[in-house]
């Protein structure tokens, strides 16, 4: 693992990266931190990257625009964002369990959806992780959910009689906190860092470097 700030194309065509990282061909980016790297060695010792991404499992973006500092506040700002849709998520469990605890009736789609809104968060953790790491399917994957989520969300919420009235208001919440993952996804800098790899990649499954970000 090579050290320093800079990263570049090695001899063997595969992106060496500095800052205590790695992109090779189709290993992605070892974290630092000892439960990061720990988490991500299991889970490409799982191939989980390539059941999740298909072909496109081993496109990783360059390392000089996976630390750039407008990526790494970028990211910042989605961890806080899902960290809102735990808080959305859970409080509608212990609203729901307050309201039967005292005997009141609360209708399935309550306990469905509250269980849903947890699951769909949880995932959308691991793909803001891997995407994180450099991997494109999980950027697409988030971008995607950020997009098509909040839509479903709210056509469901406008539904009469389905949920009560609290739980409306719990939806349209998640759907702002969607939609703010999703407006940090798609700035300029995002678009450029995270390249479609149809467009750039190349043989060692890493595009060439993005170029033209300031930050």
């Amino acid at each position: 693992m090579m050290s320093g700030a800079t990263a570049g194309m090695g001899h063997d065509g595969v992106v060496r990266a500095g800052r205590g990282g790695v992109v090779g061909p189709r290993g992605g980016v070892e974290a630092t931190g000892s439960l990061s790297d720990s988490a991500d060695r299991l889970w490409r010792r799982l191939q989980l990257d390539r059941i999740a991404g298909g072909r496109q499992a081993g496109h990783v973006i360059h390392e000089d625009m996976r630390q750039h500092p407008r990526t790494v506040r970028a990211f910042m700002g989605i961890r806080w964002l899902l960290l809102g849709e735990t808080v959305v998520g859970l409080t509608a469990v212990f609203i729901a369990a307050v309201l039967w605890s005292r005997g009141e009736h609360v209708p399935w789609a309550v306990w469905f959806r509250s269980t849903v809104v947890l699951f769909l968060t949880a995932s959308l953790y691991v793909f803001a992780w891997r995407a994180q790491l450099g991997y494109w399917w999980a950027y697409s994957r988030l971008r995607l959910f950020s997009r098509i989520f909040p839509i479903v969300t709210l056509i469901v919420a406008t539904i009469p009689g389905l949920y009560p009235g609290w739980m409306v208001v719990e939806q349209i919440v998640f759907s702002l906190l969607m939609i703010g993952i999703g407006d940090l996804l798609t700035t300029d800098h995002m678009r450029a860092a995270f390249p479609r790899p149809d467009r750039t990649t190349g043989a060692d499954g890493a595009g060439p470097r993005p170029g033209g970000v300031d930050s």
